[in-house]
């Protein structure tokens, strides 16, 4: 068994638990040099009822979350990242990340906030991280906290 991780996956949806998740991954990737792919999935199941507006609609989520991946790529290549891949794709986030994306980038890491921008849908449904926790046939971290890194003393190495 390694304790060292290669292909990273990093859910984002522009929130702010995310933003804090995707720093995390960063640290995570640059510590086990790891290839990064940051992943955003626009959930367009919604979008379709009205289907002009709809199309719109989901084509302006797609620019967005392409545009929120470009200013984290390079962030996490500025802080050292070995690679870094974005994928922003139409479909269900539930079932995308922990099955889909985890067995086509060969995933050993899946990283995410523990709440996104879907607030009613989690009261209905249940939300994306607990979904991915559950389904998921790798390791998950289910980033809960702001903490700041640098502010932890470091600890003594194992001899």
């Amino acid at each position: 068994m390694t304790l060292k991780y290669s292909q990273i996956i990093a859910a984002v949806d522009g929130s702010e638990p995310a933003a804090i998740a995707f720093k995390k991954a960063v640290d995570i990737a640059v510590r086990n040099h790891a290839t990064l792919n940051l992943v955003s999935i626009v959930d367009n199941r919604s979008f379709g009822s009205i289907e002009a507006y709809g199309q719109a609609f989901a084509k302006g989520a797609k620019i967005a979350a392409e545009g929120l991946l470009t200013t984290y790529k390079e962030v996490a290549t500025e802080a050292g990242v070995p690679e870094v891949n974005t994928i922003v794709e139409y479909g269900s986030p539930k079932t995308m990340i922990p099955v889909e994306l985890v067995k086509r980038l060969n995933a050993d890491l899946i990283i995410c906030g523990a709440t996104g921008l879907n607030s009613a849908e989690r009261i209905l449904m249940g939300s994306v991280s607990e979904r991915i926790v559950r389904s998921a046939r790798c390791d998950v971290l289910i980033v809960r906290t702001d903490l700041n890194m640098d502010e932890i003393p470091a600890e003594k190495p194992v001899e």
